[in-house]
């Protein structure tokens, strides 16, 4: 449930640090407020100001170039994230249903492979690859290029 948790708080700080670079903002910022303050015994007003405080520095970041100002906004609100999923059970629900209505997509389900691999008798005086799967990466298919 953990990873499930991680991932589904990657997801809404990402759709966060989208609206608060877009013009959706205003609609986005009071929801998303609603939902910190929920179970933190916070005040929404105060999270709110937070917010309006965040997507300011990070427009000012972003205009005078800095390379870091998204990856940090996200890091920071994926932990408050994180955290407002563990206080209250009820906001994965919640949490979800506002990544919908921003149309941001869900986070993938995380797919577990075994591989159990076993090599005996012989001398082997290369390397020797075991893999449970060998991918070219590009997830298309066909060759490119």
């Amino acid at each position: 449930m953990e990873a499930e948790l991680v991932a589904l708080a990657a997801a809404g700080a990402s759709a966060l640090v989208q609206q608060m670079v877009g013009e959706a903002w205003e609609q986005t910022r009071g929801r998303v407020a609603a939902f910190l303050a929920r179970g933190s015994g916070r005040d929404a007003a105060a999270i709110d100001g937070e917010l309006e405080e965040a997507r300011a520095d990070l427009v000012d970041a972003e205009a005078s170039g800095d390379p870091d100002a998204r990856a940090e906004a996200l890091a920071e609100w994926r932990g408050r994230m994180r955290r407002a999923l563990r206080n209250d059970p009820r906001a994965v629900r919640e949490l979800r249903l506002l990544l919908a209505e921003l149309g941001a997509p869900e986070p993938a389900a995380r797919q577990v492979v075994e591989t159990h691999n076993h090599i005996s008798g012989g001398t082997y005086y290369s390397t020797v690859i075991q893999a449970g799967t060998v991918d070219r990466g590009d997830r298309g298919g066909t060759p490119t290029g």
